[in-house]
């Protein structure tokens, strides 16, 4: 017995040290990728202020966090919101002005205080909203609902928003539900089309998501990502182009 006990407590205890140091690798990479894409941030926002001044035929506006911004992506444009921009402009034959409200770290109560003051004297064609996530770390579900409720008294009726997306486990993965819970029960509410973020992130698969869609600091999509988050949103501005001149 003795002589078998050795060799199994050697395997565990190299086992144990090797998913240690991975671990350990991970959170160093994690850090490293956080503080690189966080010199893009003043980056990502000002090529957006810049691309707000151009005219267009069509007016699309984000409302949203630095998911919005296209943190995590190679180049601002090739977000979920370039994405769309540039898919608006090829099916409609249209030139496309783009107002990204969004501010990267933005929670629900941020977005009340900076965005939509700015929103309301807008009139969008097209309108997107994906922000929640921010919200999940100190989750507070009474809260969650409220400031949704405050959002999206201000948004007009043809809204697309968004769900949270999938976190994939633990903690955070249980207040993701519990926060979309509470997003698809205030759109229908208030009529608006849900874009199904959640659905399409989570059918990639975790694997996928952290070895092929995940940016530098393992949390913002790059831009195979991104063009999943676009994806959720795509057939939904396709059906409120459609529907612009029942709006005119």
């Amino acid at each position: 017995m003795k002589r078998i006990a050795i060799p199994i407590i050697a395997a565990v205890s190299a086992l144990v040290s090797a998913t240690w140091a991975a671990v350990s690798v991970f959170r160093r990479r994690r850090r490293t990728g956080s503080a690189r894409l966080a010199l893009t941030l003043p980056v990502h926002s000002a090529w957006w202020r810049d691309h707000a001044e151009r005219e267009g035929e069509l007016l699309y506006v984000a409302v949203g966090d630095s998911a919005a911004q296209g943190i995590g992506a190679s180049k601002p444009h090739r977000g979920y919101v370039g994405t769309v921009a540039s898919h608006l402009r090829k099916t409609t034959g249209k030139s496309v002005r783009v107002i990204n409200l969004s501010v990267s770290g933005a929670r629900l109560r941020e977005t009340l205080d900076t965005q939509v003051p700015r929103l309301a004297s807008l009139a969008p064609d097209v309108i997107t909203v994906s922000i929640g996530a921010n919200d999940i770390a100190s989750f507070d579900a009474v809260r969650f609902d409220r400031e949704l409720r405050k959002l999206a008294d201000a948004l007009p009726p043809h809204a697309i928003v968004a769900d949270l997306p999938c976190f994939f486990f633990g903690e955070a993965e249980k207040r993701v539900r519990i926060a979309n819970g509470i997003v698809h029960q205030v759109v229908g509410e208030h009529g608006f089309t849900l874009a199904p973020l959640y659905k399409a992130t989570r059918r990639q698969g975790v694997a996928r998501v952290a070895l092929n869609q995940a940016s530098a600091d393992f949390f913002h999509p790059n831009d195979r990502g991104y063009r999943v988050w676009a994806s959720a949103f795509v057939p939904l501005v396709d059906r409120a182009v459609e529907a612009l001149p029942t709006r005119t």
